[in-house]
């Protein structure tokens, strides 16, 4: 909702003027674990990102090119201060990447009907996933040349090398609940798909 408010004014905001103090936190297993938004840095790398996907026209009627370089403009002296700042959580729009299921197996899957609505998401110890990003990788090289799923899973890899040994990684399909039937989601089992493949 404040992404979408801050659209609407006169020249839009496309990043959010100060960083968000939200945080995503889980406790499990007695150990709390706290995920910051990162809302500033996770929009500017959004912001990169929709310039590369949007026809021109369509990007400067959303977003000024004025917009868009003081945006540019503001990251760059952000990043000059914050060197080692990297996104806690990752995003896609409309799927979920195919290389997000290799971390997870389908009995770390979790789908519930609550009083929120539905959720769906995997959830595992981040030394699991690291295990299953090297046989994940080892699998794709012996079966196929460099291209574009190794390198995937290869930048999910490195990013996964920033965390604590001891911190969790979670897959949450988020908005997609919301647009996808829900039959089609009880039967998702993306993540064994994956596994089998």
């Amino acid at each position: 909702r404040r992404s979408l408010a801050n659209l609407l004014p006169v020249p839009p905001v496309p990043v959010p003027v100060h960083e968000s103090d939200d945080a995503f936190v889980a406790s499990v297993d007695g150990v709390t674990c706290v995920c910051p938004w990162r809302t500033r840095l996770r929009g500017w790398l959004a912001l990169e990102e929709i310039s590369q996907r949007l026809p021109g026209p369509l990007l400067d009627a959303a977003l000024p090119p004025v917009v868009r370089r003081q945006a540019a403009a503001d990251f760059e002296r952000w990043s000059e201060r914050n060197p080692d700042a990297r996104p806690w959580i990752r995003s896609a729009t409309w799927h979920v990447p195919v290389r997000w299921f290799v971390l997870f197996a389908d009995a770390e899957r979790e789908y519930t009907k609550g009083e929120d609505g539905l959720v769906l998401r995997y959830r595992t110890p981040m030394v699991e996933a690291r295990r299953r990003v090297a046989r994940g990788l080892k699998a794709l090289k012996e079966a196929l040349e460099e291209g574009p799923l190794i390198d995937g899973l290869v930048d999910v890899g490195r990013w996964l090398e920033e965390f604590h040994p001891r911190s969790l990684v979670e897959l949450d399909y988020g908005g997609l609940v919301h647009a996808l039937p829900e039959g089609e989601l009880a039967d998702d089992h993306s993540a064994a798909d994956v596994a089998e493949g």
